[in-house]
Formats: structure tokens, C-alpha cells, sequence
């Protein structure tokens, strides 16, 4: 690509990035939440599924924007959250730290 074509690119994607970061947050905000709760032992079925649904969106906007860690996080959570999590203490702790992982990702990109 040419590189007036690769600002143009780049630029755009600064744009976008910033119009969706209110969204990613709020999706982060989510798979800590339902951390917290699975955690706890209180995770709903409702929570769940909006962690499910969370994680699948950032697997692919993060993605997007060539944050390709985060991208293998936001899916491994998505798996975990893709049937009832075990409430063990183990898998609460892994989706606690993949949501942690997931902040600074997306802190760190601005």
C-alpha cells in the first residue's frame, strides 16, 4: 500500500476506534462483572449470556484494529462463557484475568 494510502488508513481507524470505545469499554465492564459474579457464585443466566455475547463482539473489533492478543482472549472467554461456566475458583479466576488482560488492551490502544 502506498503510504499516503497508509495514513488515510491509519487515520480512519483512529476515528473508528475512538467512536467505539465507549462500546469496548462497556464489553470489558460486562466480562468483569460476570467474573465478579461467577466468582462469587452468583453468575445468571441472563449475565451469562450478555458475557457470551460481550466477549464475541471484542473477539472481532479487537481484531479489526490488530489487537490480536486481545482478540485470542475475548474468544477464549467466549468459549467459557458459550455453555455454564464451572464455578470453580479456577475458571472464575482465568475469566477474571483474561477480563483485567482485556482492560489494559484496550486502555493501552488510545
Amino acid at each position: 500500500m502506498a503510504p499516503g494510502k497508509q495514513t488515510v488508513l491509519s487515520e480512519a481507524l483512529n476515528r473508528l476506534w475512538i467512536q467505539f470505545l465507549p462500546q469496548m469499554e462497556e464489553r470489558v465492564r460486562a466480562l468483569e462483572s460476570a467474573g465478579a459474579a461467577l466468582a462469587a457464585g452468583t453468575l445468571t443466566v441472563d449475565q451469562r449470556s450478555e458475557a457470551h455475547a460481550a466477549a464475541h463482539k471484542l473477539a472481532g473489533v479487537l481484531g479489526t484494529f490488530d489487537l490480536t492478543r486481545g482478540t485470542i482472549l475475548a474468544r477464549e472467554a467466549e468459549i467459557l462463557y458459550a455453555t455454564e461456566p464451572e464455578t470453580d475458583a479456577e475458571t472464575a479466576a482465568r475469566l477474571t484475568s483474561i477480563a483485567a488482560q482485556l482492560r489494559v488492551i484496550v486502555a493501552s490502544r488510545r
